[in-house]
């Protein structure tokens, strides 16, 4: 198997305005993103990205035009990222990433979800220190050798290589993201990337039992419900 990554639809709110959620992170980050490096996609390869990535979760065009009329502003909330991480049901690990313009408020929120699911939210560097942040680049077709070739050849330190399923899969440090993905997109042309995105992996995963399980669901529920939160990762595997 795989390394355990997760699809970010999946752990979207599984709630009747699920779609409305995911339309709104993304435009908060979409905004962040251009706002930080740029309005314009072909200058701005982060922004490209996460513009493609928003069109596959069927984002409409609308609300990513907005974002970017908005970045391009000047204006409006000035978000910031904050990263909280405990143990969650089960004693499972979670790390929380949010865009918060109000980072006091963010965290007593966070911290209400570990509070009524009888759990508790750590420290910095917790539980960070079993996860890898690293970049995930996964497309389809069945060279490996090529795909791993261009990234040496562009001097990336290539984490893992996988072959499954008619669908290469790449990880690599997150600071290597851009290098990485510009050296995918020379070697192979007319490249669509299934996956394209920056993540905190858990070394390895293990698995809640009993209650334990649908107190999980409960807690990742919470936690999508807040609006400040944009991505959840954590440990719990099969």
């Amino acid at each position: 198997m795989g390394r355990a990554y997760q699809n970010r639809k999946e752990s979207m709110a599984k709630t009747s305005d699920a779609k409305a959620k995911v339309y709104s992170k993304y435009g908060r980050e979409i905004y962040v993103c251009a706002k930080a490096g740029g309005t314009d996609p072909e200058g701005n390869l982060a922004l490209r990205g996460l513009i493609d990535r928003a069109k596959k979760d069927q984002v409409p065009s609308h609300v990513i035009t907005k974002a970017i009329d908005k970045a391009k502003g000047g204006g409006g909330e000035d978000f910031s990222p904050a990263i909280y991480e405990g143990y969650g049901p089960g004693g499972c690990m979670v790390m929380i990433e949010c865009l918060t313009d109000n980072p006091n408020r963010t965290f007593g929120d966070v911290r209400q979800c570990f509070t009524k699911t009888k759990c508790k939210i750590g420290t910095q560097g917790s539980v960070s220190h079993m996860f890898d942040h690293s970049a995930i680049l996964a497309f389809k077709g069945d060279d490996e050798d090529a795909a791993l070739e261009a990234l040496l050849m562009a001097d990336i330190d290539v984490t893992d290589i996988e072959n499954e399923g008619g669908k290469i899969t790449v990880f690599a440090p997150n600071t290597e993201y851009f290098k990485a993905k510009q050296a995918l997109i020379d070697a192979f042309e007319g490249i669509d990337f299934e996956v394209d995105e920056i993540q905190y992996l858990p070394q390895s995963t293990a698995p809640i039992t009993g209650d334990d399980i649908e107190m999980f669901d409960k807690f990742l529920d919470m936690l999508n419900d807040l609006d400040d939160v944009q991505n959840i990762y954590h440990n719990v595997g099969n």
